[in-house]
């Protein structure tokens, strides 16, 4: 049991280690960009040794890699959980995608610098890491799929509808809505975007008006 608890706790100190890492990397090459970033400067605003770093992460591009997968998995989590609490609450697909929406909007307001990051490496196509941004980019969407197919199936939905590109599309929206406003409209709070957002999803995609 003491074993136990022991090991636990190193686990829970490496992965808090981890998340300052995490931090201080988006930070920084959101800041700078990724090749002018350093280890050294990585380790600094994290506040832990250089070799801190190398012992959880072989190189900085591997360190950027995890990243990647940290934050997209925080994403698709989120829009999951939103899905899922829908479902619970006896909600139809279009409830789902509103609170899918919705999701994506606290995540980006609350994880701006990795929302930049993410939506500028997606469009890089020279990077080490490019196929990990894809698998990763791939699991966010396909919770959307999901929930849209699902639509299909139960007629909520027209079975013209093409998935895969308007999943694509649902997510992109927010992507791209959630940097305009941060970037260009910060006086809009949470709720008035999500408003906006919504409106355009009951017109477009569940074919409701109003």
């Amino acid at each position: 049991m003491e074993s136990s608890s022991a090991t636990a706790g190193v686990s829970t100190r490496r992965e808090a280690t981890r998340q300052k890492l995490y931090e201080a990397a988006v930070t920084l090459i959101a800041e700078q960009g990724f090749s002018a970033t350093t280890v050294d400067e990585i380790a600094e605003r994290a506040g832990v040794a250089k070799g801190t770093v190398y012992y959880n992460f072989a190189s900085k591009s591997v360190l950027f890699e995890e990243l990647l997968r940290h934050g997209v998995g925080l994403l698709t989590a989120s829009l999951r959980e939103a899905a899922e609490s829908t479902a619970r609450a006896g909600g139809g697909k279009v409830d789902a995608l509103d609170a899918m929406i919705r999701a994506g909007l606290v995540f980006i307001d609350r994880y701006p610098a990795f929302t930049q990051l993410y939506v500028a490496e997606l469009w890089r196509t020279n990077r080490a890491w490019q196929s990990t941004l894809m698998v990763v980019r791939q699991q966010a969407v396909a919770v959307v799929e999901g929930v849209l197919r699902d639509g299909v199936e139960n007629g909520e939905f027209s079975d013209e509808i093409d998935v895969p590109l308007t999943a694509s599309a649902l997510v992109g929206m927010v992507l791209v809505a959630a940097l305009d406003w941060q970037s260009f409209q910060p006086e809009r709070s949470l709720d008035d975007v999500h408003a906006a957002l919504s409106r355009l999803l009951q017109g477009r995609v569940s074919g409701r008006k109003g």
